[in-house]
């Protein structure tokens, strides 16, 4: 028995290169992006922008989008050339949800097979909390890994899944040329003029 890792295939849609999440190769230079370093986010109207910044390192570690009565969370990481991660890290999300007493269903989704996850939240005087749905979506690029989480009325409305589904499809993932190892989180960064997008830490 081989100790070689498993090569899993990307995992996309077909569809990714013209309609996103796209590459920052494949996108219109033009369009005025917020530039976020490993990410570019398209302003619109309604449209909120959180980074999440990890407490000692002050290391931005996620940025979150507030749109449509829903949050969406998103993470670039750094992926091989020829094979995907999202296969494989859905597996280990699943196995870290059900740990907390969460329970996970894989389907069939907008990109591809994605989680619906509900994970228990604790109360805060420590009785049984309720569970709070989510869905971790996830796609695989050139190089890249873009995963998302979707909570709010995107997790169950179907008119609003579908507009955090649009929001989604409208990023574009900075890989950079700096070489680095796969899963690795692509750098983040506070975007330039902070007040063009209400952009604000978390």
């Amino acid at each position: 028995m081989s100790d070689a890792p498993v090569e899993y295939p990307k995992s996309a849609p077909e569809d990714r290169e013209t309609a996103g999440p796209l590459d920052d190769s494949e996108a219109n230079p033009v369009r005025p992006y917020v530039d976020l370093g490993g990410v570019k986010v398209l302003p619109r109207e309604g449209l909120h922008l959180r980074l999440e910044v990890e407490e000692g390192s002050k290391r931005v570690v996620a940025v979150g989008l507030d749109y449509a009565n829903s949050t969406l969370q998103v993470q670039p990481f750094a992926a091989p050339r020829s094979s995907g991660l999202w296969h494989e890290i859905r597996d280990q999300i699943a196995e870290q949800i059900s740990r907390q007493g969460g329970t996970t269903t894989v389907r069939e989704g907008a990109f591809g097979p994605e989680l619906l996850a509900q994970i228990p939240v604790a109360s805060t005087d420590g009785s049984a909390g309720h569970m709070r749905l989510a869905r971790f979506i996830g796609v695989d690029g050139p190089r890249w890994f873009l995963r998302g989480v979707i909570a709010g009325a995107a997790a169950v409305e179907p008119s609003a899944a579908e507009k955090i589904e649009d929001l989604f499809r409208s990023i574009v993932v900075v890989r950079g040329s700096t070489p680095m190892p796969p899963r690795d989180l692509i750098p983040l960064r506070m975007p330039a003029a902070a007040g063009s997008a209400e952009a604000a830490p978390a």
